[in-house]
């Protein structure tokens, strides 16, 4: 079944409700390794906020011997072929929330108990927009910002190794670097998305779990940024 949308990549906007796909292209290829039904939460010319409810059966990658990617040491993690699997989101939700243009998307994680967790900086490409969601891909290097507005590097050594195994040239490291301080400065000015109030945000009960597609790599005729 495919994903229930109503906007379109011609500049149309998705109504709160809708299901769309949130997916990641590999790092050096063009096929899609991770794909995320989601919920759209809001969706305007300043925002898309998305919303990955408990039980979302996802995409994820994994070593073709069938080793998690993370349980890989980490000088082999890039190397190794991998494949693809089916397996579902069992954790809190995740609320993911994406400004046009902007080079990272900001996630919010809670408890069960909605007690709310941190903000998370994933660096990334800006999003490109079709008819089914919205593609993108990791750059490896992410902040986590916590309630009392301290933050952190995360996840430095996946960024050096990613560069060492050939997956970013040192010209697209330095890029990312620039991001992740353009996103720090964000966070001590305590600019948007942080001062929007968005911890207190919940779910709509009347939504369903959107289904995984079975054409959830489909390469998508019309895209824009």
């Amino acid at each position: 079944m495919a994903a229930q949308t109503t906007g379109t990549a011609g500049g149309g906007s998705w109504a709160p409700g809708d299901h769309i796909l949130w997916r990641y292209r590999g790092n050096a290829t063009s096929s899609v390794h991770i794909c995320r039904p989601v919920t759209v939460v809001r969706d305007t010319a300043e925002l898309l906020a998305v919303w990955m409810a408990p039980g979302t059966d996802c995409v994820k990658p994994l070593l073709a011997d069938g080793t998690p990617v993370h349980h890989e040491p980490l000088a082999t993690r890039y190397t190794k072929p991998r494949t693809t699997e089916v397996t579902r989101w069992f954790g809190p939700g995740v609320l993911k929330l994406a400004r046009p243009g902007e080079p990272w998307s900001v996630w919010l994680f809670w408890d069960p108990d909605w007690h709310f967790r941190n903000w998370y900086v994933n660096l990334e490409e800006p999003l490109t927009r079709w008819s089914g969601g919205v593609d993108s891909e990791d750059h490896f290097l992410d902040i986590a910002v916590y309630p009392d507005r301290s933050w952190e590097w995360k996840d430095e050594d996946e960024f050096a190794q990613a560069q060492h195994a050939g997956l970013m040239t040192a010209a697209q490291a330095a890029r990312v670097r620039a991001a992740g301080r353009s996103a720090v400065a964000l966070i001590e000015s305590w600019g948007q998305p942080f001062a929007g109030g968005w911890e207190g945000w919940r779910p709509d009960p009347a939504w369903t779990v959107p289904a995984l597609p079975g054409d959830w790599d489909r390469t998508p005729t019309r895209v824009e940024a």
